[in-house]
């Protein structure tokens, strides 16, 4: 496992964006002619779906071979699901089923292509690291850091801070 200190991505996110329309729901989204991707993520329950979607369609439009492309949507479902599930805050004191609506952006999708790989990127407003636990095979969760080790080539996440922390891995193309 690796951390990375640089900045989240996060602070290059915020300042822009295009409204796009997707399944029908306006989502924030940033298309890449040059390897960059990026998509504002709700709490709604399909958000996790919606983020595979999307790094799928990256993905397959930047033309990244089967192999890795679903390696790099299995981590991009798992680094969402634990975005949402631990990285959730309430600013506001109104109960997280309130912020889980979808109207409320809870984290950053990035993807970036990289010379034989592509590099995902999760970012939310959480301010602890996220932590591999020792492995239980009667755990009912607990595996999504685990699986995110095996695929990946590298991870690790930025320094959290007052303004989040964003969990990384890269998946590099095999042959």
């Amino acid at each position: 496992m690796t951390t990375h200190p640089a900045q989240s991505e996060r602070d290059s996110l915020r300042e822009g964006g295009e409204p796009a329309a997707t399944t029908g729901r306006e989502s924030w989204w940033m298309p890449g002619p040059d390897g960059f991707a990026a998509c504002a993520l709700g709490g709604a329950q399909c958000t996790v779906a919606e983020a595979r979607r999307f790094t799928r369609s990256t993905l397959d439009a930047w033309r990244m071979c089967p192999h890795l492309a679903d390696n790099a949507v299995l981590i991009v479902s798992e680094l969402v699901t634990n975005a949402l599930r631990h990285g959730s805050v309430d600013p506001l004191g109104m109960g997280l089923d309130f912020l889980m609506e979808e109207r409320f952006c809870q984290a950053w999708l990035a993807l970036t292509r990289q010379e034989h790989g592509v590099l995902c990127a999760v970012s939310d407003g959480g301010t602890t690291a996220p932590v591999l636990r020792p492995p239980d095979e009667l755990a009912e969760c607990g595996r999504g850091l685990h699986l995110v080790d095996r695929l990946s080539d590298s991870w690790g996440w930025t320094p959290p801070d007052a303004s989040g922390k964003t969990v990384w891995a890269t998946v590099m193309a095999r042959g």
